[in-house]
């Protein structure tokens, strides 16, 4: 019997044979409406430690606010028994999660086909296809894009990320975007691929493309959290966190988004190892958080804009999570989110909010964003992608495509601001010092001509 689940397993897609189940488990849905149901729902989320979804923490669990929770089957028939003499009406908006997950789990591989031209950015891949496809990129589109690495895993697995612009002698200006900080959220990181294949596919009849490239390099990390990702393809598939162990390996895992050097694990983080939002022994503590904070310090006086993909709830985020105070450039970063939803919408339809992230979402320290923002650069931005409530970490395979394409109208927005703003503005600034100069050597010539 062992010998044939290994053989299923073996032929089959990786993340069919998941080890954690959630077999009878349900996601609720609630909206408390008064201060007593807060501080009961919070009591209730702590003693059965609950998977929260949105919030992540219980202390950001607020009157007034949408609330998605995971609840065990060994907990339903308590829990809604409390909810109901409570008088706090929910709704059942997953009825069994592991059916669900094997629903929307993708479709077997078939490994044969290896080529770049085979690749499709319409499924999900496990890592070492999205390793192979880096290699396959990196060398069919030589003269435009270079692979470096960026730096290892907990687990000793290699980081990499793509350097995408046209050579230049003269010292270009930056675009970063980072995906799958969180394991679980399978949408980012192909969203990432997707962005990669439009770059190098589009580039020679897309306007802003083809200035872009001559003046800016994209950096562009496909997964950050490898460790966590290949974990939520083999073992549990509603894994978030990297796979750092502590405490003699009793505690797994560090929310690489509340790891960061901002406020660090001041507010909306937990010093408890086994919270889905742990921030770790110290700020920078973990290896994937240190390699991109190493490198975008080296080049920070020329990192124009800071991008993060993540999921769900369809957000464009701006600095700050920790304070309710903006950033210095807050209104035109919302002029700029405004213009990105508006453009992403006409796509699909499909509706973003924005704005500050205490403010939007909910109050947290650590982030990426907020740390990119706090090293200087002026245009720092989190997406959180499809959906706002169906289907959440889970999304499946045939919104793949949907959510690419309006993501990348709202994307390519904030791409063609920062370009006009830096870029064509420099050089709009050198032409008139150019002509400046030159009137000037005219005027002083027919000035010395008249003596």
């Amino acid at each position: 019997m062992k010998l044939l689940i290994f053989i299923v397993c073996t032929l089959t897609l990786e993340g069919l044979c998941l080890k954690i189940q959630y077999n009878g488990d349900q996601v609720f849905k609630l909206v408390l409406q008064t201060k007593d149901q807060t501080v009961l729902v919070q009591r209730l989320c702590r003693e059965l430690q609950l998977d929260l979804w949105r919030p992540t923490m219980v202390e950001n669990i607020q009157t007034g606010k949408e609330i998605i929770v995971r609840v065990p089957f060994l907990f339903l028939s308590s829990l809604k028994e409390k909810l109901h003499h409570s008088f706090i009406p929910y709704e059942v908006i997953i009825n069994d999660v592991q059916k669900f997950i094997d629903n929307s789990m993708v479709s077997e591989y078939r490994r044969s086909k290896r080529l770049l031209a085979d690749f499709n950015y319409a499924k999900y891949h496990p890592m070492d296809v999205i390793y192979e496809w880096m290699v396959n990129v990196s060398q069919t589109y030589s003269d435009l894009v270079t692979m470096h690495y960026l730096g290892s895993t907990f687990e000793i697995r290699p980081i990499y990320y793509f350097k995408i612009g046209w050579p230049s002698e003269k010292n270009k200006k930056i675009i970063w975007m980072d995906c799958g900080i969180h394991a679980r959220e399978w949408i980012s990181m192909a969203f990432c691929q997707w962005f990669v294949k439009e770059i190098l596919e589009s580039h020679k009849t897309n306007p802003l493309l083809q200035k872009a490239l001559y003046n800016i390099d994209f950096y562009i990390v496909p997964v950050l959290n490898i460790d966590g990702y290949i974990y939520s393809w083999t073992t549990d598939r509603l894994w978030r966190k990297s796979r750092s162990s502590y405490n003699n390996e009793t505690c797994i895992g560090v929310d690489l988004n509340r790891n960061f050097a901002s406020a660090w694990c001041s507010i909306g983080a937990s010093h408890k190892c086994s919270d889905i939002t742990y921030c770790g022994t110290g700020p920078e503590s973990e290896p994937e958080v240190k390699a991109v904070s190493n490198l975008l310090r080296r080049h920070k006086a020329d990192v124009l804009c800071y991008l993060t993909i993540h999921s769900f709830g369809q957000l464009i985020l701006l600095p700050y999570g920790r304070t309710k105070d903006p950033s210095v450039n807050h209104n035109e970063m919302l002029t700029v989110a405004q213009k990105a939803a508006n453009n992403l919408k006409q796509k699909h339809g499909t509706q973003y909010r924005f704005g500050s992230t205490s403010l939007v979402l909910y109050e947290n320290s650590g982030s990426s964003r907020d740390w990119a923002a706090d090293l200087g650069v002026n245009f720092s931005y989190t997406f959180e992608l499809r959906d706002n409530g169906t289907f959440k970490f889970l999304l499946p395979e045939d919104q793949i495509k949907p959510t690419c394409e309006e993501t990348m109208a709202g994307v390519l927005t904030i791409v063609e601001h920062v370009h006009e703003k830096y870029v064509n503005s420099a050089a709009n600034l050198f032409s008139l010092t150019v002509w400046i100069n030159m009137s000037l050597s005219i005027l002083i010539a027919l000035h010395y001509s008249e003596f």
